[in-house]
C-alpha cells in the first residue's frame, strides 16, 4: 500500500478531503466529491483522510476542522479550504491547477 507522501507526489493533482467519521458535514461531501471524480475522471485523484485514524497527517497539516480539502500538485499543497463546498465550486478550482 502506498503512503500519503507517495500518493500525493502521483502526477495527477491529488485532492485529499480530510474527515471524521462523526463529523456531519464530512457526510455531505461524500456525493459531492463523487460528482467531481465523475466530471474530472482521470484528471484528479481523491482520497479521504480520517483525522482520527490518521492524527499524524491531520496535525502536519494543520487540519483543525473537519471537513478540509487539500489539494496536492506532485507533493505540494497548491489550496486548502475547510468546510462543504458544492461539486461545481471543487471543480473550477482543480481545473486551475490541471
Amino acid at each position: 500500500m502506498a503512503s500519503f507522501n507517495q500518493i500525493i507526489q502521483q502526477d495527477v493533482p491529488v485532492l485529499v478531503d480530510f474527515k471524521a467519521d462523526w463529523c456531519a458535514p464530512c457526510k455531505m461531501m461524500t456525493p459531492i466529491l463523487k460528482q467531481v471524480k465523475q466530471n474530472l475522471k482521470d484528471q484528479i485523484k481523491i482520497i479521504k483522510i480520517d483525522i482520527d485514524k490518521n492524527p499524524a497527517v491531520a496535525q502536519k497539516y494543520a487540519v483543525r476542522s473537519v471537513p478540509t480539502m487539500i489539494l496536492f500538485k506532485q507533493g505540494k499543497a497548491v489550496w486548502r479550504q475547510s468546510g462543504v463546498l458544492q461539486s461545481n465550486q471543487i471543480i473550477t478550482i482543480i481545473n486551475t491547477h490541471i
